[in-house]
């Protein structure tokens, strides 16, 4: 049993939030790029779709994971065969490979078995870097993409745990062959271990990515999906607590090494987001504040703004190094760089005040907050996929680098 009870908390009230900017802007037509209302964040590029189809008293970590299992119990009675028949399974266990290898050239061999092609003449682009991990299939989607699995053992923490990666169709397509893609590191609520949630297909995480690209609402996503934590005893607040496995290095150095060495990706910070609902929400956060010169933007659902491990035992000083209000003020009176956080809150939950205690005392300067209200949202990740696909993944897709084709 973990340390910590999740209640289910209540929101005060009803009324909903929208920032004048990223509220629900409205788009013309499929191609991402045009922006009719609100300017674009510095640093943001287009993409063009291819047109194709408890914690300490008042925290809210509820385990978000709930969701999930309830879609485990539906799919076990009826809903399972009809998912059995759609596909869903058919396949899983088998290698996956991600990105086609162009045929080899002979001044542009990668290191470390990466691929072969040139990159575009982008300098931010960043080919695969090898060594290739060895995947297998935990899923597919309709529109043939792959969820995938497999074991890392991080260089720089030492931790060893499960990961699930995910690739949007558009990252096969020939003419994006030789650019780079976002990625979003998506993170779980509740104990985040031994599985992350965000890779059962039944939250719908990665459709609405899909869907966001054809709307031209959302940039594709490569998904990074690590466990969070190394046991289901403990909390770790994505932190290097003394004495413990360091789950702030697998977070900020060994998910990102992982993604380069899998991935075509940006070199610049621009190219990198995180997500997290409930406790993921909270180092989620804690990164992007914590390493702003990595990542740039993160939308955090239902989540917690200070650390409360109890492996900390008493630990200020750290406990300070990796508390997100801290965080923002050190970035505040350094300046910047410019981070993006995006809050969401179901209106069945408790506790906007909190959110909009920080977005009064830190959304200023570097840090653009902005708070998503989900209406009649409850704390589960079927509620925040909602809040995502309403205006989150817009919202987030205005500040990163989308993937550029190549020209001709």
């Amino acid at each position: 049993m973990s340390v910590h009870q999740y209640p289910q908390r209540q929101r005060p009230d009803d009324q909903p939030h929208q920032d004048p900017q990223y509220g629900a802007p409205q788009y013309g037509g499929p191609q991402y790029g045009a922006q009719p209302h609100g300017a674009q964040p510095h640093g943001a590029q287009s993409f063009e779709p291819v047109r194709q189809e408890a914690p300490r008293p008042g925290r809210s970590r509820r385990a978000v994971w709930i969701g999930a299992a309830l879609a485990v119990v539906l799919l076990a009675g009826g809903g399972g065969f009809g998912a059995w028949k759609a596909g869903w399974f058919s396949g899983d266990g088998d290698p996956v490979s991600f990105g086609k290898t162009p045929p080899p050239a002979a001044d542009s061999a990668a290191p470390g078995g990466g691929q072969s092609a040139k990159p575009s003449g982008d300098p931010d682009v960043q080919l695969p870097t090898g060594p290739k991990a060895d995947f297998k299939q935990t899923g597919s989607l309709d529109d043939g993409t792959k969820i995938a699995k497999t074991r890392l053992t991080g260089a720089k923490s030492g931790f060893t745990g499960d990961v699930w990666v995910w690739a949007p169709k558009e990252y096969d397509d020939p003419k994006y062959a030789k650019s780079a893609f976002p990625v979003m590191i998506a993170l779980p609520g509740g104990n985040g271990f031994p599985s992350n949630y965000w890779s059962d297909r039944s939250l719908g995480l990665q459709k609405a990515i899909s869907d966001g690209v054809q709307a031209g609402t959302s940039l594709p996503f490569v998904l990074i999906m690590p466990v969070l934590n190394p046991d289901e005893k403990n909390y770790y607040d994505g932190s290097d607590i003394p004495g413990q496995p360091k789950m702030g290095t697998w977070i900020a150095d060994d998910i990102p090494d992982f993604a380069r060495a899998n991935f075509r990706t940006y070199k610049s910070r621009d190219g990198w987001a995180l997500m997290g609902s409930s406790s993921g929400a909270f180092v989620g956060l804690k990164q992007v504040l914590q390493h702003p010169d990595r990542f740039k933007a993160v939308i955090a659902s239902g989540g917690e703004i200070v650390p409360d491990s109890p492996l900390w035992k008493g630990n200020t000083q750290l406990m300070d190094e990796n508390n997100p209000r801290k965080l923002a003020q050190k970035l505040i009176d350094g300046k910047g760089p410019e981070v993006y956080v995006n809050f969401q809150l179901g209106t069945k939950e408790k506790d906007r005040a909190r959110m909009e205690k920080f977005q009064a005392e830190f959304g200023k300067g570097p840090i653009k907050v902005t708070i998503r209200d989900i209406q009649n949202g409850e704390h589960n990740g079927w509620h925040y996929v909602r809040g995502m696909k309403e205006g989150s993944l817009e919202w987030i897709s205005k500040a990163m680098k989308g993937p550029k084709p190549a020209e001709g």
